[in-house]
């Protein structure tokens, strides 16, 4: 049993991180050695299991990171950018995979995370599903295949406690959409539409985000020219699907080379 990769969450007490910890105790491919909150959390010196309803599971949750990664194989991070890139450096250190699956990192914070990539893997998304990166991957060949007369604009839509927009996966299907198109997100990116805004530019990415109720991920691109249009979407209903990709990220990134990847590499698409 305990030559199985030991994986510590972060943010254990959160949707996802509730979400992942059931995924790694009902594995057989690995363990729970730790559980990370942060400091004064009420979590903190509590049994895990209990905290979550249930019998007792034998981990204490705890707000010391550099502890608990020197046990780990692999760090599961859904938090936020700040705590991720802490931890890209802490995980670098114990030379644990770092699978993060925060969303809203800024150009900053994306750059401190490769640089942590240097001495450790990282698996970074902004989606951790097969769908979600199925769909990444025919929105840019649909892209690819049609000109600037089809309108391209990625709809998404999250449960009220999202705090960033657009999601990471609508940002995720805007740069494959461009990737498609030969252009740069940056260049053509149109999400900040109010008031009197002027006819459509020809050629931007448009994004819309909605923020309603219970909602767990849906994602819409929509490609619409005069008389036509193409609807590529994605539903999820569980959130199990997130924690399911990113176990097995943390599980693929075992024997991989020091470097940042993402669930293309891990899924082999």
């Amino acid at each position: 049993m305990t030559d199985l990769p030991g994986i510590v969450i972060t943010g254990g007490s959160g949707r996802m991180g509730q979400m992942l910890i059931k995924s790694v105790l009902a594995s057989d491919k690995c363990r729970l050695v730790g559980v990370l909150e942060r400091p004064g959390h009420g979590w903190i010196g509590q049994d895990v299991g209990t905290m979550m309803g249930g019998q007792p599971a034998g981990l204490h949750v705890t707000d010391d990171a550099v502890e608990v990664f020197a046990k780990a194989q692999a760090v599961i991070d859904f938090t936020s950018p700040a705590a991720s890139v802490d931890f890209a450096g802490l995980a670098a250190q114990a030379r644990a995979v770092h699978v993060i699956g925060t969303t809203g990192l800024t150009e900053a914070d994306l750059k401190a995370i490769n640089a942590a990539a240097r001495h450790a893997v990282i698996v970074r998304a902004g989606n951790m599903s097969l769908g979600v990166n199925l769909l990444v991957q025919l929105t840019k060949k649909v892209a690819a295949a049609l000109d600037e007369d089809f309108d391209i604009e990625v709809i998404e839509a999250h449960h009220h406690h999202k705090v960033d927009a657009p999601s990471g996966t609508a940002l995720m299907l805007g740069e494959a959409a461009a990737e498609g198109r030969g252009v740069a997100l940056k260049d053509v990116r149109d999400s900040g539409r109010d008031g009197i805004t002027g006819a459509r530019r020809r050629g931007d990415i448009g994004f819309t985000a909605i923020r309603a109720g219970d909602i767990v991920g849906e994602h819409d691109v929509l490609f619409a020219a005069p008389g036509e249009r193409i609807v590529l979407r994605h539903m999820a209903t569980d959130r199990s699907i997130f924690a399911r990709g990113a176990l097995k990220a943390a599980l693929w990134g075992q024997d991989k080379a020091p470097g940042e990847y993402d669930m293309m590499d891990v899924l082999g698409l």
